[in-house]
């Protein structure tokens, strides 16, 4: 069996991928025994992990609903991860039910997962593609037949530009992107982070995993947005950006910065 030329032998289930680590962390069923136990061991490192995975879900959709009430009807979702409900087309159709979504993930088993659950639908896309090749992902035909680059996209880096290392040019990846959106579009990011906490030991769990966890300053992750410009409040961690309730005890320990920012020109 082949998916977007990948054979099902490709898939590497050896060890860890941050993709199923997360889908376990978040009570999916999705993830092997690797996965669990890397996650056991990230839990150990950073107490804080599942509450700051929640936090970031919980802003994704804040975020989803916040660019389709703007008026946004496509959205680019790079680095979806396994499906977990709300997914983003949910969420978005909740509010709009024109908006279209393309998927982008760089695992075969996310690929499969996600295309067998959007199967129904046409104004859907599932696409197996990777972030270091960003100019692959926006001509990929079957980018390009859901989402129209003359029109106003909403790009969602959510937790994923952290798995890129700095060899890998995230700045870069994002600009190449950002360059492909016209303006009136949106950019969605949160990013890892250890200003609030050594996070060395949680970077560890990730070095025999698929990706390395690659932590960045708040000052890092602003340099991601350039060409963009932050809506209020600008950059935050993950539960103080526009909550719909009060964030709970101890997340001034989150270490996931993220933010909503509209590129204008």
């Amino acid at each position: 069996m082949t998916q977007d030329g990948f054979r099902a032998e490709d898939i590497d289930t050896s060890r860890p991928h941050p993709a199923r680590i997360y889908d376990y962390l978040l009570g999916g069923k999705d993830n092997y025994e690797v996965d669990q136990e890397a996650a056991e061991r990230l839990e150990a490192a950073a107490p804080e992990v599942r509450p700051g995975l929640r936090a970031n879900r919980a802003f994704l959709q804040r975020a989803v609903r916040y660019v389709v009430d703007s008026g946004v009807r496509q959205l680019l979702d790079i680095g979806t991860g396994l499906p977990t409900s709300p997914n983003v087309h949910e969420i978005a159709r909740a509010a709009a039910p024109d908006v279209r979504v393309a998927y982008v993930d760089n695992d075969p088993i996310v690929a499969a997962h996600a295309g067998a659950l959007l199967s129904a639908s046409g104004t859907n896309s599932v696409v197996l593609a990777d972030l270091r090749d960003p100019r692959g992902v926006v001509e990929h035909p079957d980018i390009r037949r859901i989402i129209d680059f003359d029109r106003p996209v909403a790009l969602l880096l959510v937790a994923i530009l952290h798995f890129l290392t700095d060899a890998d040019e995230p700045e870069r990846v994002v600009a190449t992107l950002r360059d492909a959106l016209p303006a009136g579009s949106y950019l969605v990011l949160s990013h890892a982070t250890g200003d609030f906490a050594d996070r060395s030991e949680a970077q560890a769990v990730y070095q025999r995993a698929t990706a390395s966890l690659n932590l960045r300053t708040r000052a890092q992750v602003e340099r991601l947005f350039d060409g963009f410009e932050l809506v209020e409040p600008g950059l935050a961690q993950v539960p103080y950006w526009r909550p719909d309730t009060p964030p709970p005890p101890g997340s001034e320990l989150i270490g996931f910065y993220a933010g909503v920012a509209r590129k204008t020109g």
